[in-house]
């Protein structure tokens, strides 16, 4: 009787930590957007949350902890720096203040998938890791040039007497057309808007009625420039924990998202057709000043990264241009 007892409770132990095993083995990442939850791109991110989470059941599940209201925008960076989160849905523009490299991702101008093929996702992962504790796993958006929306009309590439809400991505870009430009956080424009305190942003082509600022933008300008990145980036040491079967799982993931990207280009054109019927009108140059407005907004870019990170960004400028 007494063997048959040892038996059993050695059979309950076993089970006990063969569970314990299985259950450790999966793992929750916790994921916090830089945007808020109401845009666009935290819309579209939801619906790969679940698919991911349904798909990773016993191996890796993701935890979404919300937007700005949970770590605010530009703290976003150093929370997966540190590991005060695993993951974050952000634009490189947002988090400078870890690794200034960060903003360089703007001037790619060829697709993600080409990126992987190039060389140039390995070259962002070797800079991230190293000087950001980060892995950058995928990027989400493309097709998004950025725009500047006034309140005033202007008739030619210059913003002279304008005051603009900047974010790093066209500071120097806005400086050379000789604005005035002002730093806030996307959710203070409204009100800077509505005050006077500027007199127009900076934007990529879609989100701006996600924040209503449609109700207070009288011109876009034409056209645009850049490419709006918004990315998937991972504490490193969180990166690396995880097991060959789950890290395949997440790549898995991030490519299935990453193949959805088509979707970016008419979101652009359906996004233009509903500003000019909210009625914010485009304000276009001619053929030669709207080329060097384009060309002069990547070699400020350029030549701001190149004195900021000379190494990276000749490391990265071959690999982000058109061939």
């Amino acid at each position: 009787m007494e063997r048959r007892t040892l038996v059993r409770a050695a059979a309950a132990l076993l089970a006990t930590g063969l569970a314990g095993g299985a259950a450790a083995q999966e793992v929750t990442l916790r994921l916090v957007s830089a945007f808020a939850e109401n845009g666009i791109y935290v819309q579209r991110l939801q619906p790969w949350i679940q698919k991911f989470n349904a798909e990773g059941k016993g191996l890796l599940q993701i935890n979404f902890i919300g937007g700005p209201r949970a770590i605010p925008t530009f703290e976003v960076g150093n929370a997966v720096k540190t590991g005060v989160v695993d993951l974050a849905m952000s634009t490189g523009a947002f988090y400078t203040n870890v690794m200034p490299e960060a903003d360089f991702l703007k001037l790619t101008q060829v697709p993600i998938a080409e990126q992987r093929r190039n060389g140039a996702w390995e070259a962002i992962n070797q800079v991230w890791n190293e000087k950001g504790n980060m892995q950058y796993l995928g990027r989400m958006v493309e097709n998004q040039p950025f725009h500047i929306y006034v309140n005033k009309p202007v008739s030619k590439p210059d913003l002279t007497g304008l005051k603009i809400r900047i974010t790093p991505v066209y500071r120097d870009f806005f400086q050379a057309l000789n604005a005035n430009v002002i730093t806030t956080a996307p959710g203070e424009v409204y009100t800077a808007l509505e005050r006077g305190v500027v007199d127009g942003y900076g934007w990529p082509i879609g989100g701006i009625f996600d924040l209503n600022w449609q109700e207070k933008t009288k011109y876009r300008i034409d056209p645009g420039f850049y490419d709006a990145e918004v990315s998937l980036v991972m504490n490193l040491p969180a990166y690396r924990k995880l097991t060959p079967q789950q890290r395949d799982f997440l790549q898995k993931q991030v490519l299935a998202l990453e193949g959805e990207n088509t979707f970016w280009t008419k979101y652009a054109a359906d996004e233009a057709a509903r500003q000019e019927k909210a009625g914010i009108q485009a304000i276009r140059f001619d053929a030669a000043s709207s080329k060097a407005f384009v060309d002069k907004a990547y070699q400020v870019a350029w030549a701001s990264a190149e004195k900021q990170s000379p190494d990276v960004a000749k490391r990265f400028k071959p690999l982000f241009a058109p061939k």
